[in-house]
């Protein structure tokens, strides 16, 4: 009985002392593991604030600074073909958006619903925009509407973009349709409703978040693609990245800075009307299962 009281007497200590060790160990790994989370947030994040800043800058040149001024916010206004270029980006970037959303949603829902063995191959097929170059995928486009004889404008530029575009609405989709609770159509439809009721009153409404975070990040694409839009648009349009693009000859100024200012307060503002409707989304969700 005394050798098994000393033994006990012993452990506690040694148990206590793994406990300083682990838990220095793991103050050690916090203090490593924040030191990396800063060092990626801050070269993630560091070209952005500089633009922000030299969009400020007195002077023509971004390598120097010589002072706080608004000029190029005043310029950047006062251009007209990069105004035009910005208004036809935005125009071309909802438009592809909505026709995308729509394609995209239905094609998650209906693929959702396949039971053959070919449903493996057709979210194959239905991802591959995304896996095909670019400059091979504008090629294809070229030569497509060449042979329709379309002519090449906003009409092409719409196509080629919601083709693109279509993929992320469909993947965001699908994956909010696979952790979805099936009992909530399937209680709705023993109430009664009809298979379109339950979809616009059960379905819509579970899946909208991910429809309007695809429809973002399908946006975003949008209004960043340079090669299929080269390769699709016409003489007589310009966007917004095809305007930067050729500016890039002649030398950019920080009037592109004070724009990628201005379109990055509106990403910050979208993204925080986002957040809140997937806050109204969740209790919306809530409220139904409370009442089915």
């Amino acid at each position: 009985a005394d050798d098994s009281d000393q033994s006990d007497d012993l452990s506690v200590p040694e148990t206590d002392e793994c406990e300083r060790t682990g838990g220095t160990a793991l103050k050690k790994n916090s203090k490593l593991s924040n030191l990396y989370l800063a060092l990626v947030f801050l070269i993630m994040y560091l070209p952005i604030l500089v633009v922000v800043i030299f969009s400020f800058n007195n002077s023509r040149l971004t390598v120097s600074w010589e002072g706080f001024s608004l000029q190029w916010y005043e310029t950047l206004f006062q251009d007209d073909t990069l105004m035009e270029a910005l208004v036809n980006s935005l125009i071309l970037g909802v438009l592809s958006c909505l026709l995308s959303a729509v394609i995209g949603t239905l094609g998650a829902v209906g693929l959702s619903q396949l039971h053959y063995k070919s449903k493996g191959l057709l979210e194959y097929v239905s991802l591959l925009p995304l896996m095909i170059p670019e400059i091979i995928l504008g090629m294809v486009f070229l030569a497509f509407f060449s042979r329709l004889n379309l002519p090449f404008g906003m009409v092409t530029l719409l196509i080629g973009h919601t083709v693109f575009c279509i993929p992320y609405i469909l993947m965001e989709v699908k994956a909010r349709l696979v952790g979805m609770d099936k009992s909530l159509e399937e209680a709705a439809m023993d109430l009664g409703a009809s298979p379109m009721r339950t979809f616009f009153d059960i379905t819509l409404p579970l899946i909208m978040p991910a429809v309007f975070s695809g429809a973002l990040l399908a946006f975003a694409m949008s209004m960043d693609d340079v090669v299929i839009s080269v390769f699709i648009n016409g003489p007589r349009l310009s966007t917004l990245p095809i305007r930067v693009y050729t500016q890039m000859k002649t030398g950019v100024t920080p009037e592109i800075n004070a724009l990628c200012t201005l379109m990055l307060i509106a990403s910050i503002v979208i993204l925080f009307v986002y957040s809140l409707v997937r806050k109204l989304s969740g209790r919306d969700v809530s409220e139904k299962k409370q009442e089915i």
